[in-house]
């Protein structure tokens, strides 16, 4: 199993009670949820299911490592 890190932005959404989740080295792939909790573990998800769908595409995934960013 291969592991990845990359940096995952979080914003509070500006017309809801929510929160919005991406990662701006995988254009595409973002999640959002009730609590910030609930974001983190739902952009987990969505980057699971989205570096699989990467590689028969040939879409190249970033090398380098991320962090965790909060936005309110």
């Amino acid at each position: 199993m291969r592991f990845y890190s990359f940096e995952i932005v979080m914003e509070k959404e500006a017309e809801d009670t929510g929160y919005f989740a991406y990662s701006p080295a995988l254009p595409g792939c973002f999640s959002n949820g009730a609590a910030i909790e609930e974001a983190k573990q739902n952009i987990r998800e969505a980057v699971q299911q989205h570096v699989p769908a990467c590689k028969p595409t040939g879409r190249p995934l970033p090398s380098r490592s991320g962090s965790s960013t909060s936005r309110n």
